[in-house]
């Protein structure tokens, strides 16, 4: 049946839509006047989902992100524990030593080989979980919707937003440069910054980029990563072994797409006075885009 409806969708709709062609005709939401999806119903039956407005009451004075580079094995989070912390894919396997006040998924392959994890996540009822909606779709066919207790964030990509066409990279210049709440890069104009998440958020070929978008959001003004290596691309990450790690892309996209778009958020942030440190001394994004710093240091910031 599933396939059935996939072709309606591609025989009804333009190529730019085909993003949406696994959600039609199963789903029906609306948004609010700032761009968000504030109501949906998939199925049937009503999902809750968390508004993004009410991310101006969060506002963390300091906010520790942890990412999933080999370093995190090596970092002392007892220091870091009075911070509010935000997860990224698998830093789950960390929770014992750090509490997560919220999260983000938005790799579809990493949820389909972490469902096990993420029913962990998703169970915390004071947690705040960004996920896309095929995210979310994928959650409930794997989980049940009552399986699902934490507050539920739907994030979109600004070029692939639900139920509109397709934003080609050469195309964000033409699209966004009237809008105020949107940077875009001058020197590589497929680049942008996104300060207000509820207009959509600039992909950048890692879930790292997504979370600084959503911390400058919340307005946090300083930024503490942990995790967030960047080299070393052969190695697991800090909870995988050689024989279950998921494939790396970062590496082919790290210059030309990664680290100049790491550069124009660290200009963005400056700009709202929010400062954004690395825990990782030996990370390949360089100092004078992230400081480096210690543990020990970050109180002191």
């Amino acid at each position: 049946m599933g396939t059935f409806f996939k072709q309606i969708y591609r025989y009804t709709h333009p190529r730019r839509y085909r993003h949406n062609e696994n959600l039609w005709p199963y789903i029906k939401f609306t948004r609010s006047e700032a761009g968000h999806i504030d109501t949906l119903r998939y199925r049937g039956k009503t999902v809750p989902l968390y508004n993004l407005s009410s991310l101006s009451d969060e506002t963390p004075e300091k906010l520790l992100i942890v990412a999933t580079g080999p370093s995190v094995k090596d970092t002392d989070f007892s220091r870091l524990k009075n911070i509010p912390a935000m997860g990224l894919n698998g830093a789950w396997f960390k929770h014992q030593e750090v509490k997560f006040n919220y999260y983000v998924i938005i790799d579809m392959t990493f949820l389909d080989r972490h469902m096990e994890m993420v029913k962990e996540v998703v169970s915390q009822p004071d947690l705040i979980f960004f996920t896309t909606m095929h995210g979310i779709i994928k959650i409930i066919n794997a989980l049940s919707l009552e399986a699902v207790k934490c507050r539920l964030a739907l994030i979109e990509d600004a070029c692939f937003k639900i139920m509109q066409p397709k934003i080609f990279p050469a195309e964000i210049e033409s699209n966004y440069i009237n809008n105020e709440l949107v940077s875009i890069y001058k020197e590589q104009s497929h680049i942008a910054f996104s300060y207000d998440i509820r207009q959509g958020i600039f992909d950048a070929g890692t879930v790292a980029y997504w979370a600084l978008q959503i911390a400058a959001f919340m307005q946090s003004k300083t930024v503490v990563f942990a995790g967030l290596d960047m080299n070393n691309f052969s190695q697991p990450r800090f909870y995988e072994t050689k024989n279950n790690r998921l494939p790396s892309f970062l590496e082919e996209k790290f210059t030309d797409l990664i680290l100049p778009a790491f550069f124009h958020a660290s200009q963005c942030l400056a700009r709202q006075n929010t400062r954004v440190y690395n825990l990782s001394l030996n990370s390949a994004i360089p100092a004078n885009i992230f400081t480096k710093v210690s543990p020990d240091e970050v109180a002191h910031y």
